[in-house]
């Protein structure tokens, strides 16, 4: 094969061997390229929170850069420049890199989240102005429910890059209602402080384990402002809050006193700001 005369194609300094050679040198490239698709998509697969088609997307990227790397060498063996071909590569390369960069920052961030376990499913928790329960964890986002029923996708690399606070960490979650009543000279307020403590302890929902509480904000000859403060499971804010308004209420109805009971704002809002 060697006596080939390939002075006809041009190329007189290329034998059969070296023909032969790129040949198999492609084939081999070919060959490869098809078990590295198969391995990364298994091993992606394999890893946490990688869906299908970011496993088939690396895999493929992987099977691609083979097979260029096997023509390389072909053309190596046929004395052709291989320097277009590493610059082809290289761009391509460069491009991948920037198409694929934020999805390479959500991923590590993503395997952040799951090793240090800031938050998990179920969770209730506040990110980028917006308070959901954590509904999936995946390789891009973390997928909030909010309690009007709207899904937010935040991305790995903003939720690990911005303060998260996280309500269901403790197990429970301290809420507070705000009640002034009309003080004449004779008020006991002592005694009134037990009877708010005494009413709100009695809702259904406010822990016992962790005492409630309501603490004098503000005394003038005319008013009284005071600060009930309970805890309760944290995924039930709205519901214990408006038990609590209503059971203080009532309390304050019974003795004759003729109060304003309301929810401090001082909780996180539960919904996304509208947008401008």
């Amino acid at each position: 094969m060697s006596g080939i005369d390939l002075s006809a194609l041009g190329a007189s300094d290329i034998s059969g061997w070296d023909l032969l050679w790129a040949v198999l040198a492609s084939l081999a490239g070919w060959i490869a390229s098809i078990f590295v698709f198969r391995g990364l998509r298994t091993l992606m697969r394999r890893t946490p929170n990688v869906t299908e088609s970011m496993a088939l997307l690396v895999a493929r990227i992987g099977r691609y850069l083979v097979i260029l790397l096997g023509i390389g060498v072909g053309l190596a063996f046929l004395g052709v420049g291989v320097q277009p071909l590493l610059a082809i590569v290289i761009i391509l390369g460069i491009v991948a890199v920037l198409v694929l960069r934020g999805f390479a920052d959500n991923f590590a961030a993503g395997v952040m989240l799951q090793t240090r376990h800031p938050i998990k499913l179920g969770d209730e928790v506040q990110s980028e102005g917006v308070v959901g329960t954590v509904v999936e964890l995946n390789g891009r986002s973390v997928v909030l429910h909010t309690v009007d029923g709207r899904s937010v996708h935040i991305p790995n690399s903003t939720m690990l890059g911005e303060p998260i606070v996280n309500h269901s960490a403790r197990g429970m979650r301290r809420s507070e209602v705000q009640v002034r009543i009309p003080r004449t000279a004779g008020t006991d307020i002592p005694a009134t402080l037990t009877m708010l403590t005494d009413a709100a302890s009695s809702v259904d929902g406010v822990h016992t384990r962790e005492h409630t509480r309501s603490l004098a904000v503000t005394v003038s000859p005319d008013r009284l402002t005071a600060r009930v403060q309970f805890w309760h499971h944290p995924l039930e804010s709205v519901t214990v809050t408006s038990g609590v308004v209503l059971a203080v209420s009532q309390a304050l109805g019974a003795a004759g006193l003729d109060g304003t009971v309301t929810s401090t704002p001082g909780d996180p809002p539960l919904t996304p700001p509208d947008p401008v």
